[in-house]
């Protein structure tokens, strides 16, 4: 693979772009302040690769940040949408996709008794919690720092000072009001938890967590965690929420709530329950789910809700999932190839690198700390990373541009890019830390 020509088209795209969206970016992440670059627009996809609009071809990990499982246009799924999309693009009215979906997903995973369709996965966050403060008639909500759940105002915070004081607005525009009531424990600290509760008892309406945190990098739950969560939610009547936007059908079919054996009251899922197309869902206990208008107080609407161009390609994904038990055979052997690697390069450069992962989703820290929670995750080295992207990128290899987000492994992928991708990475710890 040959490193890709000058980004010609992609520097005068984005200068046309600065003059009219804000940073000439749609999503911040796209815009590679992280990695000190401009950012490469693309042209398409296909299977592993994607192609920018200078004719460079990358091997792709983010895979539209984790929704493309079974990789780039596949070919199911894109015949899936073109017979959707010649129907009608929107109706504003029901359709039977819906229908198949939520019977598709219930069946799927245990704890879906009901399941609302929504556009992204910030709304299916948002609609749940409030769901929950309908349910339990409570108002505060608990998160975690570092696990990221849309970009509502309740949920843009950061801690105060010490683990009881209030949470802070972490953006312009929101109110303080607007998180007076959103608490902040620590990842993977059951005690920061307890001391909530008791701060605050009988106040908590639901708390909420990524069971496999994406957002700060990828940070598994410790032993025990995921299940004492559960336990503690029961003991004080709060409903527990995970958060599967980017989990949900990537480690299974039953999601990180299957693979580590906890049941959350209520789901929010996105990403791979669209196959590519904008969606997002809520779900879970039928007696709260059924407070949900129009059946009942808590108010939740959308347009375009349950699309049904969206609703084609994500059922075609997911029958796909489910009939075809060798793609999580596949993308678990690969994602254990490349994590691994990445982990024996790094040891063998004696470089300062902690890698986490689960399956076919990781990431590749630049610290020594073994990353088990927000404050660890801060300690890598953002400098460090964004050479070895930069590495990357010239070399052909298209990868999360920031420290702190998560690398995909699609179906698309074979062993030949695994390998390609190592080398390349080997070549980065060999020749830039020496």
């Amino acid at each position: 693979m040959s490193a890709p020509q000058a980004l010609r088209r992609s520097a005068a795209l984005f200068a046309q772009a600065k003059e009219l969206i804000p940073g000439g970016v749609n999503s911040p992440v796209r815009a590679f302040r992280g990695v000190n670059r401009d950012p490469i627009f693309m042209d398409h996809g296909e299977g592993a690769f994607i192609y920018d609009v200078d004719g460079n071809r990358y091997i792709d990990y983010i895979g539209s940040w984790g929704p493309l499982i079974l990789g780039h246009n596949h070919p199911d799924v894109c015949k899936a949408v073109l017979a959707a999309a010649v129907k009608g693009l929107s109706f504003g009215a029901v359709t039977e996709g819906e229908v198949r979906m939520a019977r598709l997903m219930t069946s799927l995973v245990p704890s879906l008794e009901m399941v609302r369709m929504v556009n992204s996965g910030t709304e299916a966050t948002m609609s749940a919690l409030r769901a929950a403060r309908g349910y339990t008639g409570r108002e505060k909500i608990l998160k975690f720092a570092g696990c990221y759940h849309g970009h509502s105002d309740a949920l843009l915070v950061k801690a105060g000072s010490g683990l009881l004081s209030e949470a802070m607005p972490d953006s312009a525009g929101v109110p303080g009001a607007c998180t007076a009531d959103t608490l902040v424990a620590s990842f993977n600290d059951l005690d920061s938890v307890e001391q909530l509760f008791a701060h605050h008892p009988k106040q908590i309406a639901a708390l909420i967590v990524e069971p496999v945190a994406a957002n700060m990098g990828v940070v598994l739950p410790e032993a025990g965690f995921l299940k004492g969560l559960r336990e503690l939610c029961s003991r004080e009547g709060t409903l527990l929420i995970f958060d599967e936007v980017i989990t949900g059908f990537r480690l299974g079919l039953a999601g990180a709530q299957g693979s580590y054996g906890v049941e959350p009251d209520l789901t929010a899922f996105g990403k791979i329950i669209g196959g590519g197309m904008p969606v997002g869902a809520y779900g879970g206990r039928r007696e709260v789910m059924e407070l949900v208008s129009p059946c009942g107080p808590v108010y939740q609407a959308g347009t375009l809700s349950g699309n049904p161009v969206a609703m084609a390609a994500g059922l075609c994904q997911l029958k796909y999932l489910q009939e075809h038990s060798a793609v999580y055979e596949h993308i678990n052997h690969l994602g254990d190839m490349l994590f691994n690697g990445l982990r024996e390069i790094s040891s063998r450069a004696g470089a300062p690198c902690s890698v986490n992962h689960i399956g076919s989703l990781g990431s590749l820290f630049f610290t020594a700390e073994k990353v088990r929670d927000f404050k660890t995750a801060k300690t890598a080295d953002t400098t460090q990373y964004a050479r070895y992207f930069t590495h990357l990128i010239e070399q052909g290899v298209y990868q999360a541009p920031a420290q702190f987000e998560a690398l995909f492994v699609s179906y698309a992928h074979t062993e030949a890019e695994i390998h390609k991708t190592l080398e390349i990475a080997e070549d980065f710890f060999r020749t830039s830390l020496r």
